[in-house]
């Protein structure tokens, strides 16, 4: 058993070295100023390819025409008084409208706020009440949202893009918001984590000068972009003089899809939730020659959003390590330190046992703490960040952000999020994921706050009590499993129906199953271990 004492000098001494990283950049830029720069250096280039959208007539953008069109977006904004501390909606799907919206909302000078598509409407209304949203952008098949007062900007309209195409007058600061993105909250109610300028270009900077891409590279953008994995997709190559590559909408799910586009657009960097880079390569594994032709121009592959797996490592380095020139990164971060904090560069062959979340990016600081002391190296404890990344907090909820945006108590004065993952530093500097201290899960890289689901289950009628749980049988069988004690029968069908209109898909239980009374702990918390097995032929 580890010592409950103080670490040793030596362990103190060599956490220092680990978290010693400290490294210059562009601290007092903001995002699309940057981008602005590099669109404008290289005007006739091709910046995005998007060949599912015909809004323009045409399946790419120069980064002319891209800024040209952003800045008549902008200027229509500014019109409407959007500015510093303004949050525009966002609801689109991946097109040129995704890109422009997103560029014209940041030069601005406001924040945005991406929302999915598929949202249910509840669930919308409340995301643009709770940011104060008063204009959103979105396209023809969603203007037509009810229950929006402001004014809504359609972005596949001719019109919206008549005015001036120069830059507008630069109004935000780096320590103005970037973006918004909403989490599943344990309250029952999603959470909007905010993110400042300086932090997002801090992380892209990281990213350029660990893994350098330039004009013959292409990033394919796949990740829902109400997901921060998209950060970093969305925005990467417009800082590196790289190109875009949008993947049409659902491809994300479909290796044939995801195999052909790599293969026409020559895509270079990309990015896999571990669930779904397993299923890319199941179906890649036994495919001739010609196939792995396809890929040849993949040099980068990122995975993050749950852990990585040793099988998932080695089965790349089988099928993809031996026919490209691919090599697979493990990231990991949470939303409120702003995509990733930390990475790992996997290693080739297979004669490795764990894969570590890695070691801390430029600016960042990882601290495991155990009782309120620093953990010994290999002893478990709360993963706490620190640094330049972290969040300014969660949008009106200042009870939460000082819950989970503390001081360090192992640095008085120095601001941490407390990350709620379990961790260990291994001595040579990485740091190894245990699981988690709370019912918080991931599902295919989607964040899922459990407890939300059982609050919104409680405001049933007919429902006493619910406890809902991951059931993990495969790594393509996961299933939402809740547990309802009833007060008066339930009728299953209208529960499902009254999560859906609450809840994105991705949350709605997969099964339901009725049981007398919730088992309980010692000290009269939920015992999920006792729970009986789920009869999983039940209707």
């Amino acid at each position: 058993m580890q010592s409950t004492q103080s670490i040793t000098a030596d362990d103190a001494e060599r956490i220092a070295r680990f978290n010693d990283t400290a490294h210059p950049f562009p601290d007092q830029a903001t995002l699309h100023g940057i981008i602005e720069e590099q669109l404008a250096a290289r005007g006739n280039d091709i910046a995005v390819f998007c060949e599912h959208d015909k809004t323009f007539g045409t399946p790419t953008l120069t980064c002319a025409q891209l800024n040209a069109k952003a800045n008549q977006l902008a200027h229509s904004l500014r019109v409407e008084g959007v500015g510093p501390g303004s949050i525009v909606g966002l609801i689109v799907e991946r097109s040129f409208s995704m890109m422009l919206g997103l560029l014209g909302i940041l030069k601005a000078g406001a924040a945005y706020l991406p929302i999915a598509p598929d949202n249910p409407p509840e669930r919308t209304r409340y995301l643009l009440q709770d940011a104060g949203v008063r204009v959103l952008l979105t396209q023809e098949k969603h203007c037509a949202f009810a229950g929006f007062g402001g004014k809504t900007i359609n972005l596949e309209s001719a019109d919206t893009f008549t005015g001036s195409e120069e830059n507008p007058t630069a109004s935000a600061k780096p320590d103005d918001l970037a973006y918004v993105i909403y989490t599943s909250g344990s309250t029952g109610k999603p959470k909007g984590v905010m993110i400042e300028h300086r932090a997002v270009v801090n992380r892209l900077h990281w990213m350029q000068c660990a893994y350098p891409i330039g004009a013959d590279d292409v990033i394919l953008q796949k990740t829902p972009y109400y997901f921060d994995v998209s950060v970093w997709e969305l925005f990467w190559w417009a800082i590196a003089g790289a190109k875009l590559c949008f993947l049409r909408p659902g491809g994300e799910k479909i290796p044939m899809v995801l195999l052909d586009t790599i293969r026409r657009q020559r895509v270079s960097v990309m990015h896999f939730v571990p669930s779904m880079l397993n299923v890319f390569l199941q179906y890649l594994d036994g495919r001739d020659a010609k196939t792995f032709d396809g890929l040849v121009s993949l040099r980068r592959v990122f995975a993050s959003g749950e852990a990585l797996m040793p099988a998932h490592v080695r089965k790349f380095n089988e099928l993809l390590g031996s026919t490209t020139s691919a090599h697979l990164t493990n990231l990991y971060g949470p939303t409120e330190a702003t995509v990733d904090v930390t990475w790992f560069d996997c290693p080739r062959g297979d004669d490795f046992t764990r894969i570590p979340i890695g070691k801390p990016i430029h600016n960042t600081q990882l601290h495991v703490i155990k009782d309120g002391r620093a953990a010994a190296i290999g002893e478990p404890g709360e993963l706490c960040l620190a640094g330049v990344g972290l969040a300014r907090g969660y949008l009106n909820n200042p009870a939460l952000t000082a819950e989970k945006f503390t001081d360090n108590p192992l640095a008085p004065g120095e601001r941490i999020y407390r990350t709620g993952d379990v961790a260990r530093w291994l001595p040579d500097g990485n740091v190894e994921y245990l699981g988690r201290e709370d019912h918080q899960v991931k599902i295919r890289g989607l964040r899922i706050e459990l407890g939300e689901i059982e609050n919104t289950i409680r405001e049933f009628p007919g429902v006493a009590d619910c406890v809902v749980v991951v059931k993990r049988y495969s790594e393509s069988v996961i299933l939402i499993v809740a547990y309802l004690v009833e007060r008066a029968p339930l009728d299953l069908t209208l529960l499902k129906n009254h999560l859906k209109e609450r809840l994105p898909d991705y949350m709605v239980p997969s099964h339901f199953e009725r049981i007398a009374e919730i088992p309980l702990t010692a000290t009269g918390k939920a015992n999920r271990n006792a729970l009986p097995e789920p009869e999983l032929v039940k209707k």
